[in-house]
């Protein structure tokens, strides 16, 4: 089992993360081997299996994943969903001991969040709904619920997909440039006419740093590029292939 970590976090007390690749499971096929995606439609054991093996890797008691939709939604939890009913929503916040706050990503982009001094910890899924949605300003303000404060506020980008690889059309240029002119600074031509190439983890980076938080950190991993370590959609769209897996992305406070 391979997990990348970022120094922004790691030097914090009481606080341990990981951003999971997709080595160490027991998924096979396209899925292989640490898919942790409950969406997916790998093997339900094998699925639970692997999320078993990524809480025993981190040493927390129980790990908490939302249900996914592209939202600006942060849910603050305790523990376990309630009925094992994950809630829709794209990021988690919680201020308990032992409790790992996660979510699963395919290249969009895993953000972990810690105030080590207020023991407040939170993870979100960004891709460019949730980014431009306001999910990221959302789980600071959740965290800032629970007693953070946003200078205080350590964030890590993970494993997400590389502007290199991230060729999006003319609609999606506009989407972002209607919102804020500046943010043409996010694109840069493609190979082809009126396509452009999106730097995603740029574009997480900036939002964070005009949140006001206190630091922010890129793993610097592309997704795409790396089929030996990442799942990625947007390679598994292009082969033509049915699914694909999802890889883990957690963090919590030590008890």
């Amino acid at each position: 089992m391979e997990i990348v970590q970022a120094d922004a976090l790691t030097s914090l007390a009481g606080v341990r993360h990981g951003f999971f690749t997709r080595k160490g499971g027991v998924s096979g096929g396209i899925y292989a081997s640490l898919n942790t995606g409950t969406g997916s439609r790998d093997v339900r054991a094998h699925v639970q299996q692997n999320r078993a093996r990524a809480l025993r890797a981190l040493g927390a008691d129980v790990l908490v994943t939302p249900y996914q939709i592209h939202s600006g939604i942060c849910a603050i939890v305790e523990g376990p969903w309630p009925d094992d009913e994950p809630q829709r929503a794209d990021a988690v916040a919680t201020c308990r001991p032992g409790v790992a706050v996660a979510v699963n990503t395919a290249d969009c982009t895993p953000v972990l969040f810690a105030d080590g001094r207020a023991g407040v910890v939170a993870a979100a899924h960004a891709g460019w709904k949730g980014a431009i949605g306001g999910v990221l300003e959302a789980t600071i303000a959740r965290m800032e619920e629970l007693g953070a404060k946003r200078a205080d506020i350590r964030c890590a980008i993970g494993p997400v997909i590389s502007q290199a690889n991230y060729e999006v059309g003319p609609e999606f240029h506009a989407r972002f440039v209607q919102e804020n002119g500046d943010f043409a600074r996010f694109f840069i031509a493609s190979g082809r006419a009126g396509h452009f190439l999106f730097d995603l983890p740029g574009f997480v980076a900036h939002v964070l740093a005009r949140a006001g938080v206190g630091q922010v950190e890129d793993v610097g991993a592309c997704t795409y590029g790396d089929e030996a370590r990442f799942y990625s959609y947007r390679r598994a769209t292009h082969r033509g292939e049915a699914d694909y897996g999802r890889q883990l992305s957690a963090i919590f406070l030590m008890p």
